[in-house]
C-alpha cells in the first residue's frame, strides 16, 4: 500500500502551523491590496429609517443553525465523552470572557445606533446598556467555534488527529510553560498598533485599547500553554474553523452590521486603520475572528489534555511534585 495512505500524518507539527499562516496570508494579502484601491468610503444607511427591522436579532441564525446541526451530530456519537467534557469546560471559560468584554468596556468599544434592529432589551453595563443580542452573539460564537473545530478534528479531518491522544497527554510533564515567541509577537503587534495610531492614522486621539485587548486574549493563553499544546492542535481542523469564521464575519459585519449600524466601533479606541470598501470597518473587526478561533482552540486542547491525562488540575498545570 502507498505510504501516503497507510501512514496518515499526525497533527500539531510546527510545519502545519506555518502552512495555516501561509493560507491566511494568501487570502489577506491580495484582499488588502484590492481594498487599498478604494479611495472613497462606502456610505452607510440612516438607522433612524429602520432599514432592517430586527435585523440583528434574525442574523443570530448565522450561528444558531450551524450550532444546532453540529450539536445534533454529536448527540448521535455518545462515544465522544472526553471531547464533551472538554467542550463544556472550555465554554465555561470562554463565554465569560466575551460577556466581560461587553459588561466592562462594551460601551467604550462599541456603539449601537440602530435600536430597531434588536428586541430593545438592554443589559446594564458599565457606562450604559448593551443589547441582549450581543450576549447571545458571544455565547453562540464560542459554541460555533468549538463545535466546528471538534467536528473537523474528530470526523472531517480526523485522519490528522493524534491516534493515541490519551497516552500522549499523560506524557506531557506540565501544561504551564513559557513561550517567548508568543510574547514577542504580541508585543510587536501592540507596538505597531500604537505607532500607527499616533503617527500614521488620520486621527491620533485615543489609544488602540480594543486591539490591545484582542492581542492579550490571544497572547496570554499562548504564552503559558502553546509549547505544551502545539502538537495536539489539529491545524487542518483549525484552518477550516478560521475560514468559516472569516466567511461569516464578512457577511455579518462588512455587509450588514456596520452599514446598517446594528453595531459600530468607537474610533478613539481603535488603531485607526479603517477599510473604506467595507463602510470604514476597523481592522480589529477582522482580527477578532482569528483571535476567537485561536484562543478557543488553545483553551479546548488544554482542557482536553488535562482531562485525558487523568491528573489533578494542579498536577496537570505545574507537574508532579518532586520527591525529596
Amino acid at each position: 500500500m502507498d505510504k501516503l495512505t497507510s501512514e496518515p500524518r499526525r497533527c500539531g507539527s510546527p510545519h502545519d502551523a506555518w502552512v495555516v499562516l501561509a493560507m491566511i496570508a494568501s487570502v489577506v494579502v491580495p484582499a488588502a491590496l484590492t481594498l487599498l484601491r478604494v479611495e472613497t468610503p462606502r456610505g452607510g444607511v440612516d438607522p433612524t429609517t429602520n432599514p432592517t427591522p430586527l435585523g440583528y436579532t434574525w442574523s443570530l441564525l448565522l450561528y444558531l443553525v450551524p450550532v444546532v446541526v453540529l450539536a445534533g451530530w454529536y448527540l448521535h456519537h455518545p462515544e465522544y465523552r472526553l471531547q464533551r467534557t472538554a467542550f463544556w469546560l472550555s465554554l465555561a471559560i470562554l463565554v465569560p470572557l466575551g460577556f466581560g468584554l461587553d459588561l466592562v468596556v462594551g460601551t467604550r468599544f462599541f456603539v449601537f445606533r440602530n435600536g430597531d434592529a434588536t428586541l430593545g432589551i438592554g443589559i446594564p453595563a458599565v457606562g450604559g446598556r448593551i443589547p441582549i443580542e450581543e450576549f447571545v452573539f458571544y455565547a453562540l460564537g464560542f459554541l460555533f467555534v468549538l463545535l466546528l473545530y471538534m467536528w473537523a478534528d474528530e470526523y472531517w479531518m480526523g485522519a490528522y488527529n493524534l491516534p493515541d491522544y490519551e497516552i500522549e497527554s499523560k506524557l506531557v510533564p506540565r501544561l504551564l510553560g513559557f513561550d517567548a515567541r508568543s510574547l514577542l509577537v504580541g508585543a510587536a503587534l501592540v507596538g505597531a498598533a500604537i505607532v500607527y495610531k499616533k503617527v500614521v492614522a488620520a486621527d491620533p486621539e485615543g489609544f488602540p485599547w480594543y486591539f490591545a485587548y484582542l492581542v492579550g486574549a490571544a497572547v496570554i493563553p499562548s504564552v503559558g500553554l502553546y509549547r505544551a499544546i502545539e502538537r495536539f492542535i489539529n491545524w487542518r481542523a483549525f484552518s477550516l474553523t478560521f475560514f468559516f469564521m472569516l466567511l461569516i464575519s464578512l457577511m455579518w459585519e462588512a455587509t450588514l452590521a456596520v452599514p446598517y449600524e446594528w453595531w459600530n466601533y468607537n474610533p478613539r479606541m481603535m488603531m485607526g486603520l479603517f477599510i473604506d470598501g467595507w463602510t470604514n470597518l476597523p481592522l480589529e473587526a477582522v482580527f477578532v475572528w482569528l483571535v476567537a478561533a485561536y484562543t478557543s482552540v488553545i483553551v479546548y486542547e488544554t482542557v482536553k489534555v488535562y482531562r485525558a491525562s487523568g491528573r489533578s488540575l494542579k498536577e496537570a498545570l505545574w507537574g508532579a511534585p518532586r520527591s525529596r
